[in-house]
């Protein structure tokens, strides 16, 4: 890989704002055409399933009307009316059945023409809400039709069938889930819904981003280093081991910068959207590192996209501040720090801009540089006015990087094609330029420093100056007049030098571009003290009994962590990326689900591979172990739920069955505390239920299913989990859910970069919950430690895992809350809209 090609990946990041990416916006469009799809699918999965039903029914019906009384009949006969009989229309128990297969016949043959779904859109969509409107207005016809049954086989009265089956609806994008209410619930309407005691409090943060920003390191007196990821700025104490956190950013974070008096800090932060998509406005803190109190709000409404760059101004003691935003033009502003006023602004570039300083010496001259430009600003009375750096003899890079001020006022800069540059003032030359030619800046020298791009340079006390490379992954001090004295070279895994921070002189800290940062000395090396992964997240499973807990994700990494000493056990790299992974019941091995289908089983001890096989050909998305450690239940995108057992400590594995049902790919599932049988869900909003004892049967019975108690709660969509879903949700808001092992909550990760705290169970729509900001992109996971002291959350794109300590809670479990929230009297079958917005 040539410098320029390096330069280019790690400028795409930051010209990625410049321009709309034509390519997301297709696959915008291609995922909204996908869930029509499968909207289309899932309805005519529905309709061929009550065709099935009637057929089922056919006979029992028959058999039932032989010897029905006068008033089974006129029970059928007002069932036919609902269904589109006139009140004066009167039918005989044969002319009933005729009418019930009529029906079924026609259901049958408007199923058929579902069979185009181009051709049936806009009808689907034109009905939608009436269809949902009809669907709330009526009992589901199967239970009507077990009603009738049971009607006509027994004197009991009607009203006392019913409330044995009463159920409720939810809708999720115009489609019906019908959940039964468990027989402990007497009277559903007077179930009362309280946040839970429990609370979260952040913990620690795992990661670091590198990957995509500059100059975003920094070491105070207090010994902690300061840097961000996700939407938090961390200060972790190199030598105690400990955080403090900065969270009141409300999107991820994208620079930083050290006040002159090494106290206040200034940090910047993307525009992001809400949940409904509006955009939410960039602005810049300005904050107490040693009180985490904000000092300053600067900019709100003013930036657009985001916050690109930020510096403090020195000769002035701090007095300005310099902002860059994300907007095409990259508007560079200067600010009032005590009164947060802009003072000044001006159009920048319409190309990347990478870094911007104020000069040490005078707070009305500021330099900037990026994709083929140094600029020098000088800021008189409000105006700007801007120079060009002259490259003159000198090959012109593609990239300049970064620069820093020498002690002798000198300008350096380091450029993609790994020189260092010093730049200063010459005289004008008026032979070429004419009478009143201006001075001109421009290259004094040239020091050929890395192989491949020039990412940081970083000036000491004593003068000298440390430059990090980065295709050849090199750090080198260089004294004052540019020669080389001391380098060292950074370890492959780690990636190439991002930036670098001085300790004290002799000791530094290294960010790097694989989100890693790094401790040691020339003489001594460096060691990682932070690390992460360096693309998005799907997969995270907690230990049954050791605080440790297991990620993988698209970086094709697999990570095991130690949540009590916050730090990375272990990393091995696979062939293809992992998307989920579960622990065996006996802690001995885990197994990981991976893109392709394949899924192993690894060694905890030995990271060893000790067992490994292949299900279908699509992506993997649960894996999951019985309470006993017997099965293994691993689901695919192809529809289909494998079921292994598992023998030898969970070190040998022979297929049992396949679960054969779902109309789409498999989203979660979860066994029965005994281990018999599965709850799972799908993408088309399904909740199946499944007797693995028996041969992987599906339960077509769900009301059966409704008392059943189950050892782990994932499913994001069951009757005691129901309250979480928001308002007008498309199905695919919630990532992922999970109850604590003690019954008392449901934590929740959804699409907006939140986590929820519910209290379990929450089957009403509008349950409150506690919610919790600090991820920067869709939270893609969620899971409780062992002894639900500590609760795990993995963000998507944010590559952010962040550790939440579980505060407050005691006294009763979820059985006590539910009887004494249920009223002894009965009620009738529910039906509800869409689920009401959680509060907090």
């Amino acid at each position: 890989m040539d410098s320029s090609t390096n330069s280019l990946d790690d400028a795409s990041a930051d010209s990625s704002a410049e321009f709309p990416d034509r390519a997301s916006m297709m696959e915008v469009r291609l995922q909204a055409q996908e869930d029509e799809i499968t909207l289309l699918k899932s309805s005519l999965a529905d309709a061929l399933r009550r065709i099935r039903l009637h057929d089922q029914l056919l006979p029992l019906l028959k058999q039932q009307l032989i010897a029905v009384n006068p008033g089974a009949a006129r029970v059928l006969n007002q069932v036919c009316c609902s269904d589109g009989c006139t009140s004066s229309r009167k039918l005989s128990s044969s002319s009933a059945v005729d009418g019930i297969c009529h029906r079924a016949t026609r259901v049958r043959r408007n199923s058929e023409k579902l069979g185009n779904p181009e051709r049936q859109r806009k009808r689907l969509d034109k009905k939608a809400a009436s269809s949902a409107n009809l669907l709330t207005r009526s009992p589901s016809l199967e239970n009507r039709a077990k009603e009738l049954v049971t009607s006509a086989g027994s004197p009991g009265s009607r009203r006392g069938t019913y409330s044995q089956e009463m159920s409720i609806k939810m809708f999720i994008r115009g489609r019906p889930i019908t959940m039964y209410i468990p027989t402990n619930i007497h009277n559903y309407e007077d179930l009362k819904m309280e946040p839970p005691s429990e609370r979260l409090e952040l913990d620690w943060v795992y990661g670091y981003r590198g990957r995509d920003c500059r100059a975003n390191l920094y070491f105070l007196p207090t010994g902690e280093a300061v840097y961000f990821i996700a939407c938090v700025v961390v200060l972790y104490h190199i030598n105690n081991r400990t955080q403090r956190h900065y969270q009141k950013h409300t999107d991820c974070v994208r620079c930083l910068t050290l006040h002159p008096d090494k106290v206040r800090m200034a940090s910047g932060q993307m525009s992001g959207v809400d949940k409904d998509g509006k955009p939410l406005q960039p602005c810049v803190h300005i904050w107490d590192s040693i009180t985490l109190v904000t000092l300053q709000q600067i900019g709100l409404g003013t930036f657009q996209r985001g916050v690109g760059l930020v510096a403090f101004s020195f000769a002035d003691s701090g007095a300005f501040l310099c902002v860059i935003d994300d907007s095409n033009e990259h508007m560079l502003s200067v600010w009032d720090c005590n009164k947060g006023t802009k003072h000044a602004e001006v159009k920048n570039t319409n190309e990347a801009v990478f870094a911007v300083e104020f000069n040490p010496s005078e707070s009305g001259n500021i330099i900037t540089c990026g994709k083929s430009h140094v600029y020098f600003w000088t800021l008189s009375a409000g105006q700007f006015t801007k120079k060009q750096g002259i490259f003159g003899k000198y090959k012109k890079p593609k990239f300049i990087q970064c620069f820093v001020f020498s002690l002798t006022g000198d300008v350096l800069t380091g450029d993609s094609e790994g020189n260092i540059l010093t730049w200063g003032k010459s005289a004008a030359d008026v032979k070429t330029l004419g009478k009143g030619a201006k001075e001109t800046l421009q290259i004094m020298k040239q020091t050929r420093a890395h192989e491949g791009s020039v990412f940081t340079l970083c000036t000491l006390q004593d003068g000298s100056l440390l430059s990090g490379g980065g295709k050849d992954r090199k750090i080198i001090r260089w004294s004052a007049d540019l020669a080389p004295e001391r380098e060292c070279e950074i370890p492959e895994k780690y990636g190439a030098v991002r930036t670098i921070a001085d300790v004290n002189g002799e000791e530094l800290l290294v960010g790097t571009t694989r989100n890693a940062i790094l401790r040691g000395t020339f003489s001594d090396g460096f060691v990682a003290i932070v690390q992460g992964h360096v693309d998005e997240m799907w997969g995270l499973a907690t230990h049954p009994s050791q605080s440790i807990f297991i990620t993988c994700g698209h970086d094709k990494q697999v990570c095991l962590w130690n949540a009590e000493e916050h730090k990375l056990d272990w990393c091995i790299t696979l062939e293809d990326y992992g998307l989920c992974a579960g622990f065996c019941p006996n802690g001995s091995v885990v197994s990981v689900g991976l893109s392709t289908g394949r899924w192993m089983v690894l060694d905890l001890q030995t990271r060893e591979v000790v067992s490994e096989s292949i299900d279908g050909n699509e992506q993997l998305s649960v894996m999951r172990y019985s309470p006993d450690g017997s099965f293994l239940a691993v689901g695919s995108h192809d529809n289909f739920i494998y079921i292994y057992n598992v023998t030898e400590s969970g070190r040998r594995y022979t297929r049992f069955g396949k679960c054969n049902g779902h109309s789409s790919f498999i989203t979660h599932l979860d066994w029965s505390k005994d281990g018999k049988y599965i709850m799972s869900n799908s993408g088309d909003y399904e909740i199946l239920y499944w007797d693995i004892a028996a041969g992987c049967k599906l339960l077509r019975n769900r009301f059966e299913s409704k008392d059943r108690e189950w050892a782990s709660y994932t499913c994001v969509l069951g009757f005691h989990v129901m309250g979480v879903w928001m308002e007008g949700s498309d199905g695919t808001d919630i990532n992922a859910l999970c109850r604590s092992h003690s019954e008392r909550v449901v934590a929740v990760a959804d699409d907006f970069c939140k986590v929820h705290l519910f209290q379990y169970p929450c089957p009403k729509p509008k349950a409150p919950s506690h919610k919790y900001e600090g991820h920067g992109s869709h939270v893609t996971n969620v899971c409780f430690t062992h002894s639900d002291s500590h609760l795990l959350s993995m963000g998507g794109k944010d590559t952010c895992i962040l550790q939440w300590r579980v505060m407050g809670g005691g006294g009763g479990d979820r059985r006590e809350r539910l009887a004494s929230a249920s009223a002894t009297s009965t009620s009738t079958s529910t039906s509800t809209s869409s689920p009401e917005p959680a509060t907090s």
